[in-house]
């Protein structure tokens, strides 16, 4: 499936706020939006000073945030729109069920990787497995009770020789457990919508698809 390999900074400026695409460098003074909140291209500036966004645009915009946070593109998107749509419950919540169940999502949030992107990038390498298989799509679906572990050849490496510290001290979500002695996560339940940090409205995401 291809893929956006163009600058990250660029989505940030677009949609006007942090996205986390960089990971730690996100944090620093070197991020994009940190030097120029505007966004990207020649006439940047000036787009800063339009009209008020119509009820579409602020839809299309928090639809094209979801999945740029995400690093999903817009075929498959839609598809886990349509899954979430057909479970029972709140949509929304749903469609972040999905998002969120995703294995690069699952390796980031368990402190194996800087940010998504890494993630995929890690993944398809073949550096993790679940449920001892080794895994090399990045878009896998976990499920409660599947076990994401750092595969035994790749535990030699520098990066994940020195990672074992690094998850000691890292924030887990309450619906992962990570075991840091043994380069492993554990996926205890999917998550409750309170559960899930990412700043996103997704009524709005709903609303675009519904019209």
């Amino acid at each position: 499936m291809a893929r956006y390999i163009g600058p990250v900074c660029k989505l940030c400026r677009r949609e006007g706020e942090k996205l986390y695409l960089k990971g730690e460098r996100c944090f620093t003074p070197k991020c994009a939006i940190e030097k120029r909140n505007q966004p990207p291209g020649q006439h940047g500036a000036s787009r800063t000073f339009r009209r008020k966004a119509s009820d579409y645009g602020i839809q299309l915009r928090e639809k094209q945030k979801a999945r740029r946070i995400y690093g999903v593109l817009e075929r498959q998107f839609r598809r886990y729109y349509a899954d979430a749509a057909r479970r029972s419950g709140v949509t929304g919540a749903a469609l972040l069920q999905y998002l969120e169940s995703r294995l690069d999502n699952v390796v980031y949030r368990l402190g194996f990787a800087g940010s998504r992107k890494q993630a995929r990038q890690l993944i398809s390498h073949g550096h993790f497995t679940v449920n001892g298989k080794k895994v090399s799509v990045a878009s896998y679906m976990v499920k409660p009770g599947d076990v994401v572990a750092v595969a035994q050849g790749s535990r030699t490496s520098p990066y994940f020789a020195e990672l074992e510290k690094e998850l000691k001290s890292a924030r887990t979500p309450g619906w992962l457990n990570v075991n840091a002695q043994q380069l492993s996560g554990s996926v205890l339940n999917l998550p409750s919508r309170e559960q899930i940090d990412t700043p996103l409205k997704e009524n709005l995401i709903i609303e675009f698809y519904s019209r």
